[in-house]
């Protein structure tokens, strides 16, 4: 897709053509509980290996493929299952191996999971892909359709999903421990770009490192020079080509008990305000406020929840701490109407002011599971999980409407050497039913981007 949005006629040929070629499921070897699931791992180093191990601990999961741009990337993969084929295309991979894979796990850089994720999914596999799902509101929404098309078993690696403390926190938000939920702060300590810390990628480039195929690592994003530690292998989420700075990288950890734990869906209105962006970089703060309609869970109609990263929190007073505590570094502040809970990012929850809990005991009786068997247990018993594409597409889209807004607010402008202010933009309206934002052109352009020839990303 490579404009603003998808024509009748395009999305009909898509989706013809995107059903023309797949092939028969894998999914049915799956369903036999005695099977073995064979995975295809795309990305193995970092996050990809920390999932490839995470995965492989399954007695059920045998890897039979390794995809990674980078040769370099596979060392610690070929120690722990030696022999495992290997891939620099993901796409050659699929095709080649066809129904001997039952599932794939992606931890690419954010702008190629929507690509990497679909072409699996087309062909009836399994899917686990890392957070945040997907690097554009309309590439989180495909995601969310082509899993219900395919009706495949799909989990976003926001792995604290299922561990006791976020779990401990949702169960009492469900209980109305605090009351109904007036309103949610939600913060980072990260910064947007403290990886490089610049404000342009530089003109000129540097030698490409023997083993890694920079082109297969640009993949769908706009060519440009290599450049030693200012994309590959990690520093490329400060960049809007390739990733989504702080609230791209934490958003679908710190805000998913905030949507478990109030069961919400979609927002109805997005307005941000920064430090400074271009189109180059993410800013160093930011501040997001979102609106979410009210349910049986919240204090009235709606639901403000504000989100700021690089060093912003809310003011400790809101809390009702006791004199001696601050706020986490980074979390969320649930403010009810019979006192509040602060949830540390990764901790466990706490009720305040402490004389409204005089006596309270936390529940025993939740424990923390394993987020990548759960997966795994989905797929052999022909189940769901809860952190699937149903699921985590909604999540997905309200981070990266978050960042639409941050983008289009614009505040300050930033390029080599100069800033300039600029009229920020208004609250923005977002009909979740339609994709798009319904009162500035220029935001809803934001939800999707453009496509380098052969990378274009398959409406479902």
């Amino acid at each position: 897709m490579n404009d603003t949005s998808t024509t009748r006629r395009t999305f009909l040929k898509q989706s013809a053509l995107a059903g023309a070629v797949v092939g028969f499921p894998a999914v049915l070897r799956a369903a036999n509980p005695n099977s073995t699931i064979q995975l295809a791992a795309i990305g193995v180093n970092a996050r990809g290996y920390g999932d490839l191990h995470s995965l492989a601990s399954h007695p059920k999961v045998k890897y039979i493929a390794f995809c990674d741009v980078d040769t370099a990337s596979f060392a610690k993969a070929d120690a722990d299952h030696p022999g495992t084929p290997h891939y620099t295309d993901f796409r050659d991979m699929l095709a080649q191996l066809g129904d001997k894979v039952d599932a794939v796990n992606v931890a690419t850089p954010d702008h190629m999971h929507a690509l990497a994720s679909i072409e699996a999914m087309k062909r009836g596999k399994h899917v686990y892909c890392q957070k945040p799902l997907a690097h554009t509101v309309w590439e989180c929404r495909q995601m969310r359709l082509w899993a219900a098309q395919k009706g495949v078993v799909t989990q976003m690696g926001n792995q604290i999903h299922s561990a006791v403390e976020y779990r401990l926190a949702t169960r009492l938000l469900h209980e109305g421990v605090i009351g109904k939920v007036k309103e949610v702060h939600s913060w980072v300590a990260v910064a947007g770009n403290e990886r490089t810390c610049l404000l342009e990628p530089p003109a000129a480039g540097e030698p490409v490192p023997a083993g890694l195929n920079w082109d297969l690592w640009i993949g769908g994003a706009p060519m440009r020079p290599y450049s030693p530690g200012l994309y590959h292998p990690f520093a490329w989420r400060d960049w809007q080509d390739f990733g989504g700075g702080a609230l791209g990288d934490f958003g679908c950890h710190i805000l998913d008990p905030v949507f478990t734990g109030l069961r919400l869906k979609a927002p109805t209105s997005i307005v941000a305000e920064n430090s400074g962006v271009n189109r180059h970089i993410w800013p160093t703060t930011e501040t997001v406020r979102f609106v979410f309609p009210g349910n049986e869970l919240t204090a009235g109609p709606t639901l403000n929840v504000t989100w700021t990263d690089g060093g912003l929190r809310p003011e400790r007073k809101l809390a009702q701490l006791p004199a001696d505590l601050e706020l986490p570094k980074s979390g969320s502040l649930f403010i009810g109407e019979k006192g509040n809970m602060v949830l540390p990012h990764v901790g466990g929850p706490r009720l305040y002011p402490l004389e409204n809990f005089a006596g309270f005991v936390y529940p025993k009786d939740i424990k923390g599971l394993n987020h990548w068997h759960r997966w795994i247990d989905a797929i052999v018993a022909g189940g769901k999980t809860s952190a699937g594409f149903d699921y985590a597409g909604l999540l997905a889209e309200t981070v990266q409407l978050g960042n639409v807004a941050t983008r289009a607010a614009r505040r300050q402008t930033i390029t080599r050497g100069t800033k300039k202010t600029d009229e920020k933009s208004g609250t923005l309206h977002w009909d979740t039913e339609a994709c798009r934002i319904t009162n500035d052109p220029g935001a809803n352009a934001l939800l999707t981007k453009s496509y380098r020839k052969g990378w274009e990303v398959p409406a479902a």
